[in-house]
């Protein structure tokens, strides 16, 4: 570009060009005094503009966007209470590795630090939770600001980057240069693979009697579902995943064991536990899924590949430590296969799993959970994209769904986020608009962005809503009742405290033994009239294929309130510090 033609820009048109110039195609911002200049040039941009409802919506919109596309997702806040509000979606993309650009206004540079009138250091606010961050001040640094930001975010081990913009340099008239290139000369992303490392891989796996892989989230990161398929049938090992995993390997496929950890599979617990060579393939072994980490694999020869060197030998000790792109590691590895049989192992496997499959009590007068995800799941012929809040129902929606392709399941893993699921599949949806996207929700979790109903009703987006109904807070009330004596603090969001449906005390005459008996509370689907979204209740099994039919047709967004009443728990569950031979199966 010559620079001698160029017009001068203003800072804030400046970042929406760089923007436009990297293939942006859709922002989630909302305004204030701090960012009105990025507004004003968003309004001449060809850019989608989605305007969440809360900036915490619009963050976890960003990361919904980037968790279902696997491109950058990027929001936008003004100063102080804008970008403090960023936080928890900020956390959220840092601890699950997803791509993420926040730009948040700033207060004029000459007043930083001086407490002025929302000013908040939302750097040093975001440092423990973000990629890398940065503060510019000068408009001519712009361009190669964004272009280092999406490129810290978006390789290697992705993850949030903030870029904070005071407002004079939102202002500032300068020459740009588009062109510029960041310097990063300390930022090595891709590591270069071993071959000596992909030779003792092989050694190792032929020395094994009882392998196992244990594939993570970063497995998806990497788009390497495929190679995983074939590396797992290339030398015949079976395949357990972490939450963030799913979807990495069909759950029918023969090899598959679902996925591992508190509330997983008791048989993936088993193999991964009682194999003798554990290849864990871009995952972190996380508390979740280990427990106690001493009493993890002890038996186990272990194998870690990650592409970030932090995570090897961080929690768990490696026998091999590999640090490399998974993708290409698997790409080495099925060059030569070479298949054992294990059969021996693959028995006790399938005894395992004879034994101990995903299942509870089925009460056919009762509308349980665990039957409203099966039927949502046989209904959508198993390929619907599923956004979770966090609780009992996003546990149910990993148990119960039959997944099958990557980026399936979207879910707050390592945060755990309440408010995490309607926003995050409002993004998903804006990402992949030929995809069904269904937010199975809890009454808890829903209540925390409720307001993004007006985003979805506005902008058009036609998000379904499962909310699974139970009037409580439903994993801690779980808690309350395995490890608490069934004392209930401040986990009962309905107005019943009836000593029969909700075992808490206080009759309030609308319990007939199992399930309130009066109005719902809140009313969902009216609230969900009021933001101009169709709804309906749901109260029987006799009424759920019906309306799950009436939802999945509908051409807009749809809210489904599911009253199931507080009875179930989730199983199995690995006690908090305990180990797989702990495991809770009723």
């Amino acid at each position: 570009m010559d620079n001698a033609t160029t017009p001068l820009m203003k800072g804030s048109e400046i970042t929406i060009k760089a923007l436009e110039l990297l293939g942006v195609e859709v922002v989630f911002a909302y305004p204030g005094g701090q960012a009105i200049e990025l507004h004003q040039a968003l309004s001449h941009s060809k850019m989608r503009v989605v305007l969440p409802r809360h900036e915490q919506g619009g963050a976890f919109a960003a990361g919904g966007y980037a968790r279902a596309s696997g491109r950058v997702g990027v929001c936008m806040a003004t100063s102080g209470p804008g970008a403090t509000n960023l936080v928890s979606g900020i956390a959220d993309a840092y601890m699950d590795s997803i791509p993420t650009v926040f730009i948040t206004g700033q207060v004029p540079s000459s007043m930083i630090g001086k407490n002025v009138f929302q000013e908040t250091d939302i750097i040093g606010v975001t440092r423990p939770i973000v990629k890398h961050s940065f503060l510019v001040l000068d408009a001519h640094d712009i361009p190669r600001v964004i272009k280092a930001a999406f490129r810290i975010a978006s390789t290697g081990r992705p993850g949030p980057v903030v870029v904070d913009i005071p407002k004079n340099v939102q202002q500032q008239r300068v020459e740009p240069d588009f062109e510029a290139e960041p310097s990063l000369k300390y930022y090595h992303p891709h590591p270069e693979l071993n071959p000596a490392d992909i030779a003792e891989i092989r050694k190792m796996i032929a020395a094994s009697r009882r392998p196992c892989i244990y594939a993570g989230g970063g497995i998806i990161s990497a788009g390497a579902a495929g190679e995983l398929v074939r590396f797992a049938e290339g030398y015949h090992l079976p395949v357990v995943t972490t939450l963030m995993g799913i979807g990495a390997i069909p759950d029918d496929h023969p090899l598959s064991l679902r996925w591992l950890g508190m509330h997983g599979a008791v048989y993936a617990n088993y193999a991964a536990n009682e194999c003798d060579l554990l290849l864990a393939l871009g995952a972190r072994f996380d508390d979740r899924v280990t427990g106690n980490p001493r009493s993890f694999a002890v038996g186990a020869r272990i194998i870690h590949v990650d592409i970030d060197d932090s995570e090897i030998n961080k929690n768990k000790t490696a026998d091999l430590g590999v640090v490399a792109d998974i993708r290409e590691v698997l790409e080495a590895l099925n060059a030569e296969p070479a298949p054992q049989e294990y059969s021996d192992w693959f028995a006790r496997i399938a005894e395992w799993k004879r034994k101990y499959p995903f299942h509870y009590r089925n009460k056919p007068d009762r509308l349980q959970p665990q039957y409203v995800i099966e039927r949502l799941s046989a209904l959508t012929g198993g390929q619907a994209m599923i956004v979770p809040g966090v609780g009992q129902h996003q546990m149910w929606a990993a148990q119960y769904y039959n997944y099958s392709y990557p980026r399936q399941l979207l879910t707050s893993g390592g945060l755990g986020a309440m408010g995490f699921g309607l926003p995050a599949a409002m993004g998903a949806k804006v990402a992949c608009p030929d995809q069904t996207v269904i937010n199975i929700d809890g009454d808890g979790s829903f209540q925390m962005n409720i307001q993004e109903l007006g985003t979805l009703f506005v902008e058009e987006i036609p998000v379904k809503m499962v909310v699974i109904d139970n009037q409580h807070l439903g994993m801690v009330a779980q808690w309350e009742d395995r490890f608490y004596n069934h004392n209930r603090g401040n986990t009962v969001l309905g107005r019943c405290k009836g000593s029969n449906g909700c075992a808490s005390g206080r009759d309030c005459g609308h319990c007939d033994g199992t399930r309130c008996t009066g109005a719902p509370y809140p009313d969902f689907v009216t609230i969900a009239k009021g933001y101009g979204i169709p709804g309906r209740d749901v109260f029987s099994r006799e009424e759920l294929d019906a309306a799950i039919e009436e939802m999945l047709a509908c051409d807009g967004p749809f809210l489904l309130d599911v009253h199931t009443g507080y009875e179930e728990h989730v199983l199995p569950m690995i006690p908090p510090g305990g180990d797989y031979t702990a495991i809770i199966m009723e």
